[in-house]
């Protein structure tokens, strides 16, 4: 019997039911904002460091990545539709398994590993063996950045269960713990909220931060008689791992 992940993968987009990747280049323009905040703000200044981006799709990211000057990117997708439509827009990145990729790296060998939207297909034995190998080949003082679905937040359910080959979603404590327990010295978690470079973006970002985000910590704050200030709410959350 084929397994359903592979069956699904292989024709990731297609079983999505839409063309994920744009027909050209420029469609790359709606996730900009999003990877510019994160170079901007998370990225080591270094031109020269080894990065590796896991589940890296049809390649958007690396786009970015590359075109902010890092020489040193590696880009793996087990899809081989996904890598494809990557080939087709310019970006050459490699086919495989992400796993055995990682296992196969040298000790100490990467300054900074990116899974974006990728650690929540893992059982919870799969990812723990997993992130015990991002730790020994990340040097010293490297970093993974993931981006991930939030089981905190009231709208989480709609990324966890919108992927059939989702298995987890996390939250701000949970992923700390599993991070930590696997030889990290930090983590530190952000909400993945609206980016203001717009009109209708900075209306949305006002609205997050002034009426809904307020309206549901007021909720739990009625529930449970308190809440963390810093709590993390929007629907997927970025987390920054330092070794």
């Amino acid at each position: 019997m084929e397994n359903y992940r592979n069956k699904i993968y292989k024709y990731y987009s297609t079983n999505s039911g839409r063309n994920l990747a744009p027909k050209t280049i420029e469609g790359f323009k709606l996730r900009e904002p999003f990877f510019d905040k994160i170079i901007k703000n998370y990225f080591p200044k270094n031109k020269d460091i080894n990065i590796l981006e896991i589940g890296c799709g049809y390649g958007s990211f690396g786009y970015f990545i590359q075109n902010a000057g890092y020489k040193n990117y590696v880009g793996i997708d087990g899809s081989e539709e996904q890598v494809n439509e990557a080939k087709r827009l310019g970006i050459n990145i490699i086919l495989g398994n992400l796993v055995e990729y990682i296992q196969q790296l040298e000790d100490n060998s990467l300054d900074l590993l990116i899974a974006i939207d990728v650690i929540e297909h893992f059982t919870k034995e799969e990812l723990s063996d997993l992130i015990d190998d991002m730790n020994r080949v990340i040097k010293k003082d490297g970093m993974v950045i993931t981006h991930q679905p939030n089981g905190e937040s009231p709208f989480g359910d709609s990324i966890r269960y919108g992927d059939f080959t989702h298995e987890l979603a996390f939250t701000k404590s949970s992923i700390s713990q599993i991070f930590l327990s696997s030889g990290f010295n930090s983590v530190e978690s952000y909400e993945d909220k609206p980016i203001g470079h717009g009109i209708k973006s900075n209306i949305r970002l006002i609205l997050w931060n002034y009426l809904v985000k307020p309206l549901y910590k007021f909720l739990l704050i009625v529930e449970s008689g308190g809440v963390d200030k810093d709590i993390v709410l929007t629907k997927n959350f970025l987390t920054v791992i330092k070794k």
